[in-house]
């Protein structure tokens, strides 16, 4: 037997065991029934139901295909008939009960169990003694047992199904924090190399290349030789320097290298519609910011937004980036479901659901910067994510 639900898998060894009993108890109740003896006819019918058995039951058969359910109707048909000429094979409705209950829809498996515990006690009225209060109660517990049987395993195998979703759904937000993990750690290698070859090799160079124009301009007349090795040293150091800044570049997120911030994080918002359908919002006329913030926000907004759609269910986002006197904030909203941090700490800690794993990371990495990150949000209530980045704790940040 398989579950109800086509989506899961059907080759589990617990399923695999239970199918196995299942079948060799139909046949063990067709040749108990046989062996009592009921003539050619009965023979007959019962080699025609054990093959017809085996043509699906021997095979993956699974509720809602038509193909299931004409083999169900085939199978029952020749059970009732072989029923008919020997009332011994009325046992095999048991198993005939589970697999009725397992394929058809609740609102057609009752009545057919129904029909076919009619089909037995009819049955057992034809033997010696007629019909009695045993040959109906036996039938009919029969009946009721199977199908509490199979409610009580498709609880269960709901249940097993549910675990092992939420068991994948774990993985897979594993997986995917991980991943967030390893781009953020790539990336915040990047931006450290970034930052030493400017704040050494390129600033080094340039300076070279200032000392050098210096010097050649501070030669007596007639120094020409000095003055040209001085200008080879002052174009080779400017080389170097074009070079260093070159690596610079290349280690910048390729959003950010052909736009703004504000133009990087409208693109970003663009991407992630129609649901949620995010919006982007600029306050204030934009200024530069040193690129590590600006790497920053861009990632916190990628990170916020990629949490809506994972986990917010929300149909709503807005992303606004305000330009102020003295700070670059950003609130990233949704209508979404919310949640309910129980404190500060619980809400930068909490990695259960994955949803606020990735945002303790960048809250690290804004309090790097001289930030602060803080996150608002209720159950039923959206969330909102803000940043605040004031210019005077950002190196070159200022206008």
């Amino acid at each position: 037997m398989t579950s109800n639900d086509d989506t899961a898998p059907v080759h589990q060894p617990a399923l695999r065991v239970m199918g196995v009993a299942l079948h060799v108890l139909v046949y063990a109740l067709l040749v108990a029934g046989l062996v009592n003896g009921g003539g050619p006819l009965a023979v007959l019918l019962g080699v025609l139901f054990g093959l017809a058995y085996a043509c699906g039951g021997l095979r993956p058969v699974r509720s809602g295909r038509a193909r299931s359910r004409w083999w169900l109707g085939g199978v029952v048909a020749l059970w009732a008939g072989l029923t008919a000429v020997d009332p011994a094979a009325g046992y095999v409705v048991f198993p005939l009960f589970l697999i009725t209950l397992h394929l058809l829809p609740r609102r057609w498996s009752l009545p057919a169990v129904v029909a076919m515990t009619g089909v037995v006690v009819a049955a057992q009225a034809t033997t010696p003694g007629g019909l009695t209060t045993a040959k109906v109660l036996g039938p009919g517990i029969g009946a009721l047992v199977a199908v509490l049987t199979a409610y009580g395993y498709a609880a269960l195998y709901q249940e097993s199904s549910r675990r092992q979703r939420l068991i994948d759904d774990l993985v897979r937000t594993r997986d995917e924090l991980a991943a967030s993990q390893r781009e953020a750690g790539k990336l915040a290698e990047r931006q450290r190399l970034a930052r030493e070859i400017h704040d050494t090799l390129a600033q080094g160079l340039s300076s070279i290349v200032l000392l050098s124009r210096a010097a050649e301009h501070a030669l007596p007349p007639g120094a020409e030789a000095a003055a040209g090795r001085i200008r080879e040293i002052g174009t080779t150091a400017s080389d170097n320097l074009t070079e260093a800044r070159r690596f610079v570049a290349a280690l910048t997120p390729p959003s950010l290298q052909d736009a703004t911030l504000p133009e990087a994080l409208r693109r970003v918002a663009a991407g992630y519609g129609p649901v949620p359908a995010v919006a982007f919002h600029q306050d204030g006329a934009a200024y530069p910011l040193p690129v590590e913030a600006e790497v920053a926000l861009l990632r916190l907004t990628q990170e916020a937004l990629a949490n809506v759609r994972r986990h917010a269910g929300a149909d709503r986002a807005a992303v606004t980036l305000s330009y102020l006197d003295d700070q670059v904030t950003l609130d990233v909203y949704d209508d979404g479901c919310g949640f309910a941090p129980e404190t500060e700490a619980d809400a930068d800690a909490a990695s259960g659901t994955g949803r606020r794993f990735g945002l303790h990371g960048m809250r690290e990495r804004i309090a790097g910067l001289g930030g602060v990150l803080s996150i608002e949000s209720a159950p039923g209530e959206g969330t909102a994510v803000a940043v605040a980045l004031p210019l005077a704790a950002l190196q070159g940040g200022v206008r």
